[in-house]
């Protein structure tokens, strides 16, 4: 299996549907990755379209260029204009002009290629370094978290961003057991405070690793950044996209367009979230977790901060 088969993009044809992606228009894709929701969107826009895409991951932009590289090679002169930027997506609003975009997707969270490489930390399945940031140039690791944060700092970021009942105690043990090096060392010590329980489908480091990544990574800042920047982005009529994979991230999405509906400024497209359908979960099983949320940006509707 090849990276383009491993690294599969969730919930595409429902996001590409949603976008309503129109040849010749511009569009933004907040989250690169391994460029699976962009390549979809190129191959619909056309040489008068263009795509503008985000991804604070060095090895994910390289990857992407490569990608959409082979991308240019098939289309040919039917390519978009691409433009990319490695950079946090909450720099969207100061890149990008107001009302210059007919969609914008953005797919959170980490992606399968940060848990598939254990080198980056972000997986208690392998053995790796502590590290967990999307972007290695900048920001604390994980490691300086787990082994300098005191207990109720750590149990307080553990609840909060984890939703983890049991962060207490697995707080307690992890200062316990310091210093902690490695993804699999914590594992094993979280899963020894907190064993899991007959009810639980998850292994029980799922939510503190969950919790350490958000943190690494400011993901809900960011996300509250773009959810905000993104009315004055979008063109009447262009629409927003959001994919999410754990409540923290859905609540803020669906607060938003529930807001944004209620000032006049969206017309929410989605009663309730679109979620994979069983064919792509068997393939993927990451997408059970998978909300798409959609709203679309009405015409007239004032810029309000």
């Amino acid at each position: 299996m090849d990276e383009h088969e491993r690294h599969v993009p969730v919930l595409l044809q429902p996001a590409i549907r949603y976008l309503n992606v129109r040849r010749g228009g511009t569009y933004a894709d907040a989250t690169l990755g391994f460029a699976g929701h962009s390549t979809a969107i190129a191959r619909e826009l056309g040489p008068e379209g263009r795509l503008i895409a985000f991804d604070r991951d060095p090895e994910a932009m390289e990857r992407a260029k490569a990608r959409l590289n082979a991308l240019r090679q098939e289309l040919g002169p039917e390519m978009p204009e691409v433009i990319l930027h490695d950079v946090e997506f909450s720099e969207m609003a100061e890149l990008l002009p107001a009302a210059s975009l007919d969609g914008l997707l953005a797919d959170f969270g980490a992606s399968s290629m940060h848990f598939d490489e254990a080198h980056r930390g972000f997986s208690f399945q392998a053995e790796g370094p502590l590290d967990m940031r999307m972007n290695p140039r900048r920001g604390v690791t994980a490691a300086q978290v787990v082994n300098q944060f005191g207990e109720k700092e750590l149990a307080d970021l553990i609840y909060e961003f984890g939703e983890e009942r049991r962060s207490r105690r697995i707080a307690r043990a992890i200062v316990r057991a310091r210093p902690i090096a490695t993804t699999a060392q914590l594992a094993r010590i979280v899963a020894a405070a907190a064993p899991a329980m007959k009810s639980d489908r998850i292994h029980p480091a799922t939510r503190t690793f969950q919790a350490l990544r958000i943190y690494v990574n400011a993901e809900l800042d960011e996300i509250i950044a773009l959810l905000k920047a993104a009315p004055a982005l979008l063109k009447p009529g262009g629409r927003l996209v959001v994919i999410s994979f754990h409540s923290l991230e859905d609540r803020l999405a669906k607060d938003a367009l529930r807001e944004g509906a209620q000032q006049g400024i969206y017309e929410v497209l989605t009663r309730k979230p679109i979620t994979a359908e069983a064919e792509e979960t068997d393939r993927n099983p990451r997408a059970r977790s998978a909300k798409l949320r959609a709203a679309e940006r009405k015409a007239g509707a004032g810029n309000k901060e």
